[in-house]
């Protein structure tokens, strides 16, 4: 039996349970006595688990109906009956709110209605194939919460205290045809996030930044990891603590996608920089307890919903659920992050560059034009490719001798679509996990990325 607390400035009471096994299911029982008559309300069918809230844009807005393999996936729901489901709908609100205004989908089991409503409708295919892989890892209850909307920029999804600690403008700079939803300042922030916070999550996953490419992209670096802070901070102290302070907080890096005349997205390696607070990896010191699905090679130059919009959701979720599965729950000696470079040394006598890997590297093919290096004289800069020449199993040499003047810096991947599907030339051997884009300054013969 628990007392409740009853808060009278708002009406509302709350209880919180004592931490509960996972399993189910059970039946919560609410009774009240007033002047002599009890008035009862019951909950069954209840599970006890973890919770994970999905946000975003169109991206995680996606549903099972429009991935690869649908109909198969739509019918893999037997097995997965301690899966459920919540989808927020679709709200605005000038002010934070302090309960949802609408759902599209109450607590529910898994069906193929609820998994394929519609496109961009409910539910999340990236949120659902997420806590299928974990629901397979950790065999017991999982509750997804979707909560996203398409053509959203982050500002809208961020508290007025963390837009101001960013020195984000208050009137919206001129909007780019890649902000499609609404874009005022945490509008979906107060609708769609705030009347969460009494939740008790495990974690939350996060798959937004297209609409950032042209809009205050230059502030992403800190808006971002911005919003992670005041989410921890907000459902940590909304759940009575029940919430970790600094809970697992996922992400997918932006994928590939095509140039479209009106609206170029030249900023996406930016923003896929900025997303790791402009470290290149995560967890960082900027972003602790964080983890990265790194989709760069997942394009998809055919989707029906154009190529911004990739079908293949189901390497995603599973790539975000090996972060989650080191990260949130601690697994130890899992690969979840493709191999960066530790160290960088400049031969400038042989016109080679030697970068050497903080793990094993597969390297599916030479290329050409994927590596490039900042070559600079007479106080000029500019980029120029650096080919792929020999490699090991832990060190792969570029060639520099295009650079007539002195290398300041090189940098991987850094274009809107570096690769084909699946074809990038850098990968982790055994776990298939693609290298991440990076950016490192040279700053003397030897230098450490």
């Amino acid at each position: 039996m628990h007392e409740t607390q009853l808060q009278a400035h708002t009406n509302t009471w709350m209880v919180v349970l004592d931490p509960m096994k996972p399993g189910g299911p059970y039946e919560v029982m609410a009774q009240q006595s007033l002047w002599s008559r009890n008035f009862t309300v019951q909950v069954h069918d209840v599970l006890f688990g973890d919770v994970w809230l999905c946000s975003g844009q169109s991206n995680m807005q996606m549903t099972v109906l429009q991935i690869f393999n649908a109909v198969r996936e739509l019918s893999d729901t037997a097995a997965y009956q301690s899966v459920r489901l919540l989808s927020v709908s679709l709200t605005e609100a000038e002010e934070e709110l302090q309960d949802l205004n609408a759902v599209d989908l109450q607590w529910s089991k898994p069906t193929k209605e609820n998994l394929g409503n519609g496109d961009f409708t409910y539910m999340s295919a990236v949120c659902w194939l997420f806590g299928r892989y974990l629901y397979d890892t950790l065999q017991y209850p999982i509750g997804l919460i979707s909560s996203c909307w398409g053509g959203t920029p982050i500002e809208a999804w961020s508290s007025e205290r963390s837009l101001k600690a960013c020195g984000v403008p208050t009137k919206g700079s001129l909007l780019s045809d890649s902000v499609s939803g609404p874009s005022q300042n945490s509008i979906l922030w107060n609708a769609m996030i705030h009347p969460l916070q009494n939740m008790t999550l495990k974690g939350v996953l996060w798959y937004q930044g297209e609409s950032n490419v042209n809009y205050n992209k230059d502030l992403y670096n800190c808006t971002f990891p911005a919003l992670i802070e005041d989410w921890r901070q907000t459902f940590h102290s909304g759940s009575q603590g029940q919430t970790e302070r600094v809970f697992p907080f996922g992400f997918v890096q932006l994928s590939s996608y095509l140039s479209t005349a009106d609206d170029p997205p030249v900023g996406v390696p930016q923003i896929r920089w900025h997303q790791t607070a402009d470290l290149g990896f995560v967890p960082n010191r900027r972003m602790p307890n964080t983890f990265m699905a790194v989709a760069l090679d997942l394009c998809d130059r055919t989707s029906p919903f154009g190529s911004i919009h990739p079908r293949d959701k189901q390497t995603v979720a599973y790539r975000l659920h090996l972060g989650a599965r080191a990260v949130a729950y601690g697994e130890k000696n899992l690969t979840f992050q493709g191999p960066l470079p530790e160290k960088i040394e400049l031969l400038s006598t042989d016109g080679l560059l030697n970068l050497t890997y903080h793990q094993s590297i597969q390297v599916l093919r030479q290329d050409l034009q994927i590596f490039e290096i900042s070559c600079c004289s007479d106080r000029q800069c500019k980029w120029l490719p650096a080919p792929m020449n020999t490699f090991t199993s832990q060190t792969l040499t570029l060639s520099i001798r295009s650079c007539r003047g002195t290398v300041a810096a090189v940098r991987y991947a850094w274009t809107p679509w570096p690769c084909e599907y699946k074809q990038c030339p850098l990968y982790h051997p055994s776990s298939a996990l693609p290298a991440p884009p990076f950016l490192a300054f040279i700053t003397d013969q030897a230098s450490r990325h």
